[in-house]
């Protein structure tokens, strides 16, 4: 499986034009079966002024966002993995969209475990899904999700060879990649790990998107350049 990781850098409120500098930055990069976006990397996920609350940029499932993905999708010839602020029956959901490359839904994860901050997210009930794409078995999680994956989701992770884990990480200390080698080796599964950088908000915690062995190895991981970078890598048998 090839996979373009792409690392965004921290935006505020204007989704269409991240989505277009994204397709801008694949048009260069190599053809891949997955392209994996950080989490709420299109709207946002904190404001320049500290606000943790992206709910006014939620929109339905079938909403400009959602069709920006679908198009992105067609445009690459990938199954795309992207964010979306999720309106529906009355509750805002932090998702993780993933759409095949004829532009067909093919899950929609609503975040299990929203951080401290996002209050203004409801909880998703739905394990992580388990879908097939170029012949790897692929689950998801977001950011804080981590935390609880394993004793959440274990039949999804024993079973699956890749996990996805889009991420707006703070953190003071790099225990991130850590807490994902960890993972990658219990589980014999490799983690493909797209975070957000510095941009209109720095915190510690922004950058090194990368994808981890199931031996627990760094085997691709985002340089720190400006701007968006993408991060490619070929998942290779276990």
């Amino acid at each position: 499986m090839r996979v373009n990781v792409v690392e965004v850098p921290a935006t505020w409120g204007a989704p269409d034009a991240v989505l277009r500098a994204v397709e801008d930055a694949l048009t260069r990069a190599p053809p891949a079966d997955l392209v994996l976006l950080p989490e709420l990397a299109l709207t946002g996920y904190v404001s320049p002024r500290g606000v943790f609350d992206p709910s006014p940029f939620a929109e339905p499932g079938d909403g400009p966002t959602a069709k920006g993905l679908e198009r992105l999708a067609r445009a690459t010839g990938a199954v795309v993995v992207g964010p979306l602020v999720l309106a529906e029956a009355g509750r805002v959901y932090n998702v993780a969209r993933g759409v095949g490359p004829d532009g067909r839904e093919l899950f929609t994860y609503r975040k299990r475990h929203p951080w401290i901050p996002e209050v203004w997210a409801t909880a998703g009930a739905a394990q992580p899904p388990l879908v097939t794409i170029a012949g790897r078995k692929v689950t998801v999680c977001i950011c804080y999700d981590v935390h609880f994956v394993a004793e959440d989701a274990p039949e999804e992770l024993g079973a699956a060879d890749v996990l996805l884990f889009p991420s707006a990480w703070v953190d003071e200390e790099d225990t991130r990649i850590p807490m994902l080698a960890g993972l990658a080796r219990r589980f014999h599964t490799w983690v493909v790990a797209a975070n957000w950088s510095a941009g209109v908000v720095i915190v510690p915690g922004q950058g090194r998107s990368c994808v981890v062995a199931p031996d627990g190895r760094v085997v691709a991981e985002a340089r720190g350049a400006n701007g968006i970078e993408i991060v490619p890598a070929v998942i290779g048998p276990g």
